[in-house]
C-alpha cells in the first residue's frame, strides 16, 4: 500500500511538473514560431514593388498632400516608398511599376528649389520608362502665365521616356479642394483595383435596366439600391465574381464610374448596389443619380465589364474565406458569396457591418437563408446605430482573433470590400494587432489578403 501510493503521488508530481512545464515553455514557443513567421513574412515582401509617392515642393503643400497620399495606400495594403523628387533615382524610376508624383510651381514656371537635382540629371536626357505606370497632381497659381508650369513638363517628360498615364494630370489653382478631392477619388481607385493599367478596355456597350430597388427604405444613410442590367444585344458575356463594371453617365460619359459586380453569370444579369450620393445643394452625383432616379427600367445605359484579378477568387476558390465589408461593399462579397454557393464551397465566414438592422441589412433574407442552409456557417453582423456604444466590423474582428487566427491557420483568405478610410483602415489595423504586420503582409503577397476599396 505504501509503495502504491508513492507511485501514484510521484506520478501526480510528475504530471503537475509536465503542466508547469508546458505553461513555461507555451509563451517561449509562440514567439518562436512569430519570429519565424516574421522572417519568412520578410522574406516574401522582399520582391514586393512599392509605389513610389514623389513631391517636389516649395512651401510644405505639396509634401503635405504627398504624406497623405502616402498614409492612404498604406491603409489599402499598397507598399509605399515616399521620397522627395531629389532622391530619385534613374534606377528608382526603371524599377518601379507605379508612380505618383505631387509637385508644385512657384512663380513664372519655375520647379521647386529640391527638384534642380532630378531636373539636372534626369530631365535633361532620356530614360526608357515603358513599365511605369504614373499618376500626376501638379499645384500653381493660375495669375501666372506659366501656371502648373513645372507639374505640365514633368507630365510632358515622363510620357515622352514611355511611361502610361493612370489618368489625366490634375492641375490644383491655389490648393482648390475640388481638385485634390479629384486626386483622392482617383487614388481610392487606384489603392482597391490597381491592376486597372494593364487592362485593354472595350468599347462601351447598350445595356438594358431591367429592374431596380431601393433596398434601405427609412434608412439614415444615403439611399441604396439594387439595380440589374442585361445587354441590349448578343448573349451575356463571361465574368468571375470580384469583377467590375464601368458605367459611363451621359453627363459625364468622359470619366466612368466603376461598381463591383453583385451577381454571377448564373443570375442572368449584372447585378449593382449602388448608394445614392447626394451633394450639399440637393443635386444628384452624376452617375449614381442616373442610375438610381433618372434612368428607367427599359433605359439603355452605357456600360463595359472590366476583370478585377486582385479581387478574384483564383487560387483561393478552394480555400475557406473570411469576408469582411460595410455598407454597399457587400456587392463584391455577395458575388463571391453566390459563386461558393454555386461550387459546394462551404467554409465561409461573412462579417458585415451597417448603421441599423431594421433598415440597412441588405440582402437579408438571402444571407439568413445561407446561413441557414450551411453554405455561410458563420454570419456575424455589425449595426453601428443599434446600441449605445458604436460598434463597427473591426470591433467584432478583434472580439473573434482566436477563430481568426485559427481559419488561418486552415489557409484561409481574406476578402475585404467597402469604404477605405474608414472601415477598410480599421480592419488593417485590428488584423495587424491579431496578426503582426509582417504576417499580414505576406497573406498579401501570397494573395490570401484582397481588397476592393473605395
Amino acid at each position: 500500500m505504501i509503495f502504491t501510493h508513492d507511485t501514484t503521488r510521484l506520478a501526480l508530481l510528475a504530471g503537475l511538473s509536465l503542466s508547469y512545464a508546458g505553461v513555461c515553455l507555451a509563451p517561449w514557443l509562440r514567439a518562436r514560431k512569430r519570429r519565424r513567421a516574421d522572417k519568412a513574412a520578410k522574406e516574401t515582401l522582399a520582391d514586393t514593388p512599392a509605389w513610389l509617392v514623389v513631391y517636389a515642393s516649395q512651401t510644405g503643400n505639396a509634401e503635405e498632400l504627398a504624406t497623405q497620399t502616402a498614409h492612404r495606400l498604406q491603409l489599402a495594403g499598397v507598399p509605399v516608398r515616399l521620397c522627395a523628387l531629389a532622391d530619385v533615382t534613374a534606377d528608382d524610376l526603371q524599377q518601379a511599376e507605379r508612380a505618383l508624383f505631387l509637385v508644385s510651381t512657384y512663380g513664372e514656371g519655375d520647379a521647386p528649389d529640391n527638384a534642380a537635382a532630378f531636373i539636372g540629371s534626369l530631365m535633361t536626357g532620356d530614360l526608357a520608362l515603358p513599365q511605369l505606370h504614373y499618376g500626376l497632381l501638379a499645384l500653381g497659381d493660375s495669375s501666372y502665365s506659366q501656371y502648373c508650369g513645372f507639374g505640365r513638363a514633368l507630365d510632358a517628360w515622363l510620357a515622352g521616356q514611355g511611361a502610361s498615364p493612370l489618368f489625366e494630370r490634375i492641375e490644383v489653382d491655389l490648393s482648390a479642394g475640388a481638385a485634390i478631392e479629384h486626386w483622392f477619388q482617383h487614388l481610392s481607385h487606384l489603392a482597391g483595383t490597381s491592376d486597372a493599367p494593364d487592362w485593354s478596355a472595350p468599347a462601351f456597350e447598350d445595356w438594358f435596366l431591367l429592374a431596380r430597388r431601393l433596398l434601405n427604405p427609412g434608412s439614415a444613410g444615403g439611399a441604396v439600391y439594387h439595380v440589374e442590367l442585361a445587354p441590349a444585344k448578343g448573349s451575356l458575356p463571361e465574368w468571375q465574381s470580384g469583377d467590375l463594371v464601368q458605367v459611363a453617365a451621359p453627363a459625364d460619359p468622359a470619366q466612368p464610374r466603376e461598381y463591383s459586380i453583385a451577381s454571377i453569370p448564373h443570375d442572368g444579369s449584372v447585378h449593382l448596389l449602388v448608394r445614392q450620393h447626394a451633394h450639399s445643394d440637393g443635386s444628384l452625383g452624376l452617375a449614381s443619380g442616373w442610375l438610381t432616379a433618372q434612368a428607367q427600367p427599359g433605359d439603355t445605359v452605357q456600360l463595359r465589364l472590366r476583370p478585377h484579378r486582385r479581387f478574384r477568387l483564383e487560387d483561393n476558390a478552394a480555400r475557406p474565406l473570411i469576408l469582411i465589408g460595410n455598407g454597399s461593399g457587400i456587392a463584391g462579397l455577395r458575388g463571391h458569396l453566390k459563386s461558393r454557393v454555386l461550387a459546394g464551397q462551404r467554409r465561409n465566414w461573412l462579417i458585415f457591418g451597417e448603421r441599423n438592422a431594421e433598415h440597412d441589412f441588405h440582402y437579408r433574407e438571402e444571407l439568413q437563408h445561407w446561413h441557414a442552409s450551411g453554405d455561410l456557417p458563420r454570419l456575424d453582423l455589425v449595426f453601428s446605430r443599434d446600441q449605445p456604444e458604436r460598434l463597427y466590423v473591426q470591433d467584432r474582428l478583434r472580439s473573434h482573433a482566436d477563430e481568426v487566427t485559427l481559419w488561418l491557420e486552415q489557409g484561409a483568405a481574406i476578402y475585404i470590400c467597402g469604404s477605405l478610410a474608414g472601415m477598410a483602415g480599421g480592419v488593417d489595423l485590428a488584423l495587424q494587432d491579431i496578426l503582426g504586420r509582417p504576417a499580414l503582409d505576406a497573406l498579401a503577397a501570397q494573395g490570401r489578403y484582397r481588397r476592393d476599396v473605395y
